[in-house]
């Protein structure tokens, strides 16, 4: 895989704000990057400055190997984005939005009709293609301002909560999309949908205070969960105080929750002391208790645990 995004210690500074301080990362083709991070951590203002809308006060960005200040231009013929609240022309149709965009980039003819009836069907936008924009649902706006960041088949696609007031139908649908774009595309998302990651990301990175705080594979996340390898386990309500008290204690059991009760049914949740696998060793105790169970599942991690705990710290301001 060639590397389409390569980020050098960019900062951005507002006076005395660092909105953006010495971050580095690069993205591959193939690669769905989830940039997340709290609100004003400096996820849209790095996405900002790709895309050649701010300049950076410090550090170095290419796209496709050209420079993101020296060539700008270059930069923005191979881009697709998307910012933040899907800002579009009220008054212009979804068809003409479309039009006038494909224009800016030099898109005409025949070709503009193909590329404009590719991307409607990608996002379904055949029944609100003649009714102006200012009377669309947030779902539809937000579907056609992405439609129009991939019209002209970009190498970079760089989109900000592009899933954002769509409906679940919508989003499966969007993800589906992002996910057989990504083979030839290099894609960064942001998102405080954390559910996404696992849906359609190859990699997260999570920034806070203008900050790179992590970047790995969603599966080395989740490992850093204090519920990665947890035991969750279902049995008859009189059979919990058994199950809670043959756990208690174990060596590789940190914790056991008491997950709820209905239905004559209890949960119990046993925590994995070091993300170490103790399922076989969980069944083994409550079954020698005499706990019939009922279900028995092993949970991965939460991403959402994760994210709070390498957040908790940062500063609350704008982004």
């Amino acid at each position: 895989m060639d590397t389409l995004v390569d980020i050098r210690g960019l900062s951005k500074s507002f006076g005395p704000v660092k909105a953006v301080e010495g971050v580095t990362f690069s993205v591959k083709r193939g690669e769905v990057l989830g940039f997340l991070g709290p609100n004003g951590a400096g996820k849209s203002t790095t996405m900002k400055m790709l895309a050649g809308y701010l300049t950076p006060t410090a550090g170095t960005a290419s796209i496709c190997g050209f420079d993101i200040v020296k060539q700008t231009i270059d930069v923005q013929r191979r881009l697709g984005y998307l910012p933040e609240g899907a800002p579009a022309y009220g008054d212009l149709t979804p068809l003409g939005l479309m039009r006038f965009a494909a224009g800016l980039r030099g898109i005409r003819g025949a070709e503009r009709e193909k590329k404009i009836q590719t991307s409607v069907e990608r996002l379904e936008l055949q029944s609100v293609l003649l009714r102006p924009i200012e009377t669309l649902s947030k779902g539809f706006k937000r579907r056609v301002s992405l439609a129009q960041s991939i019209l002209h088949d970009p190498e970079v696609l760089i989109l900000d909560e592009p899933t954002d007031g769509l409906d679940p139908n919508q989003k499966h649908q969007v993800r589906t999309l992002l996910q057989q774009m990504a083979k030839q595309k290099a894609i960064i998302i942001s998102t405080h949908i954390l559910e996404e990651v696992d849906a359609v990301c190859s990699r997260v990175i999570i920034i806070g205070d203008g900050k790179l705080l992590v970047d790995e594979r969603p599966g080395q996340l989740e490992a850093r969960s204090a519920y990665h390898n947890a035991i969750v386990m279902r049995m008859p309500a009189g059979d919990a105080e058994k199950a809670a008290k043959a756990l208690s204690g174990m060596a590789y059991v940190a914790k056991v929750e008491r997950v709820g009760q209905w239905d004559g049914f209890a949960q119990l949740r046993a925590l994995a002391a070091g993300g170490t696998d103790i399922l076989s060793t969980v069944h083994q105790a409550v079954s020698k208790a005499g706990v019939t169970l009922q279900q028995i599942h092993v949970e991965h991690g939460r991403l959402d645990d994760v994210f709070r705990k390498l957040t908790a710290k940062s500063r609350s301001k704008e982004s």
